[in-house]
């Protein structure tokens, strides 16, 4: 793909979740969600691959027939107020289609079975915008109609996703999938808090941004699509290797990371309003998630210095992925437990 394409379909892809952010009026955020969906889709299918192409067509339909709901919501809450304000949400039956449409959009359980497959699908960068950028505008939507959504539906989807997104990595060995899995279980975190708390529901999407940006960067320099590839991480970069280790744990939500900070909110939240049995089931299905990380971690740190293995050197090829990228990610991904009480007030 040439760097004008490329270039034109970025600043689609930016004005897209700018526009939804930052509107009022359902026909321009919906606007800016149809402008997100057609700027990824050439960059899902530039491998001319059959793969990427089946990718692309799951993505599209997922993403149009969302769209299509967000649209039909807006029209009969506008047919019953008289409004096509996004805040001015009164219809139940608006919120409930709404609340659907968001979940599908998002990839949360159980609309979820597109992600894993159109992430695999596409190469590791792609992959990536889907894992990051594009939550941010179904993100956007959520937090501008906090207030209306349906709580049960968004507590039940987020139960659901932190189990299925626990448990459909257990058995996973390439990356994508598992980060996949990774996404799902995290949005599912969100989903509960979201109609409680947006502030906690910022903090948690920031961190989760920042941490699942650092570890796509670390597989993209390091080429990384399978487990295995991660055994030779040591050899093509030690630090590197052992920063991939650190962002593994905080995604797992390990105590003095930062992503124990979303986890440990939300759990006192849900706690508080009187919600300790879907805390519970949810606490325990990070375990889930948790075994998988530190699956991926053992397997990365197998190969530290000293190692017996046989194989102890990867062919260096040039990285395609400056190291810079990495600056402001891995600090905010690792190292934030201490200023807690600072990021929530």
């Amino acid at each position: 793909m040439s760097p004008t394409t490329m270039m034109i379909l970025v600043s689609t892809l930016a004005t897209g979740t700018i526009m939804t952010a930052s509107s009022f009026h359902w026909l321009f955020a919906w606007i800016g969600l149809e402008l997100n969906t057609l700027a990824i889709i050439p960059m899902i299918t530039k491998r001319h691959h059959p793969r990427a192409t089946e990718a692309a067509t799951k993505y599209f339909l997922t993403q149009a027939a969302a769209s299509a709901i967000i649209l039909f919501s807006s029209t009969i809450n506008a047919w019953q107020t008289g409004t096509w304000d996004i805040t001015q949400l009164t219809c139940p039956m608006s919120s409930t289609l709404l609340t659907m449409a968001l979940a599908m959009k998002l990839g949360l359980a159980p609309a979820h079975f597109w992600l894993t497959e159109v992430m695999q699908g596409t190469t590791t960068g792609t992959a990536m915008i889907i894992a990051t950028w594009q939550k941010l505008a179904p993100m956007a939507i959520i937090i501008l109609t906090a207030n209306n959504l349906t709580p049960t539906i968004l507590l039940t989807m987020g139960m659901l996703s932190t189990i299925i997104g626990g448990w459909g990595g257990l058995n996973q060995t390439q990356l994508r999938k598992i980060l996949a899995y990774s996404s799902i279980a995290h949005l599912g975190w969100m989903a509960a808090i979201s109609t409680m708390m947006t502030n906690i529901l910022t903090i948690n999407l920031i961190i989760y941004l920042m941490m699942t940006l650092s570890m796509f960067s670390m597989f993209i320099m390091t080429n990384s699509k399978t487990i295995q590839d991660m055994t030779l991480s040591w050899s093509l970069s030690p630090t590197i290797a052992t920063l991939t280790t650190t962002t593994l744990l905080s995604l797992g939500g390990l105590p003095p990371l930062t992503g124990f900070i979303p986890k440990w909110l939300i759990i006192e939240e849900l706690t508080i309003q009187s919600l300790t049995p879907t805390t519970t089931i949810m606490a325990m299905s990070a375990l889930l998630s948790l075994y998988f990380y530190l699956r991926l971690t053992y397997t990365s740190t197998l190969t530290l210095s000293p190692n017996s293995t046989t194989t102890k050197h990867k062919w260096r090829f040039k990285t395609k992925f400056p190291p810079i990228a990495l600056t402001p990610s891995l600090p905010i991904s690792i190292m934030l437990l201490p200023i807690t009480p600072l990021i929530l007030n």
